[in-house]
């Protein structure tokens, strides 16, 4: 059984209650531990469970949206497991000093559009609609205005955060 948290739980452990924070990380292991399961080899998953963690404590202060935390705590985790792989594959397995480097990795598109839904989703339903609406069904900003009854500027300052949110939710 994990204990719940609040929204005020991630405030005060944004706002540098280390208490808050440890009662936050700490309820939230499990399901790091799960989530780490599934994209991690077996011999990484807690190397990047403490990892993870160990990111979210300090970077907590710049999530900027309490309702993405699950969301931001998620994409940290895949992308430790990822770095992890990486690693393994490029410096543990098969080294042979005398053949030369591979290309990089490529990121599979399928695992791109995957990681963007996951962001979009995290995003709350007043930027998403905005986000959607421009980048998805190119409407102008006139046209968000008309659809959303937002003034121009209200519209553009949600598209930018809309943005500034993804790119924080894909870049941790």
């Amino acid at each position: 059984m994990t204990a719940s948290f609040t929204a005020n739980d991630i405030e005060a452990a944004r706002g540098g209650d280390a208490g808050a924070l440890a009662r936050l990380l700490g309820a939230e292991r499990r399901k790091v531990v799960r989530y780490a399961e599934r994209h991690c080899s077996v011999n990484d998953i807690e190397d990047a469970v403490q990892e993870t963690l160990l990111i979210a404590s300090r970077q907590i202060r710049q999530l900027r949206v309490v309702e993405a935390f699950n969301g931001w705590l998620f994409r940290i985790v895949k992308r430790e497991c990822d770095r992890m792989k990486r690693f393994w594959r490029t410096h543990v397995h098969d080294y042979d000093p005398e053949r030369p480097m591979e290309q990089p990795v490529q990121v599979p598109v399928d695992e791109l559009r995957q990681d963007l839904l996951c962001a979009i989703e995290s995003l709350p339903a007043h930027y998403r609609e905005v986000l959607l609406l421009r980048d998805v069904q190119e409407y102008t900003i006139d046209e968000i205005c008309a659809a959303t009854e937002l003034t121009r500027e209200a519209a553009k300052a949600r598209l930018h955060r809309a943005r500034v949110l993804v790119r924080e939710y894909l870049n941790p």
